[in-house]
């Protein structure tokens, strides 16, 4: 299973992060801590008609 990189940046601090994604992950919603300032980000991924997959972040008290 390939796995593929997506640049993100945190909606507490603005910082780059890279999520790493698979295919099965299309349709999920996590929760994940910065890598950087530690605060709990939402984090939605979505597959695209053509396949590739999207990821959006966001706080989680939004």
């Amino acid at each position: 299973m390939e796995l593929q990189e997506s640049q993100v940046y945190c909606p507490y601090c603005g910082e780059p992060l890279t999520i790493l994604l698979d295919a099965g992950d299309s349709g999920v919603n996590y929760i994940e801590d910065c890598q950087v300032c530690c605060q709990p980000m939402v984090v939605s991924v979505t597959e695209q008609i053509d396949g590739e997959l999207t990821v959006d972040v966001r706080r989680e008290d939004e």
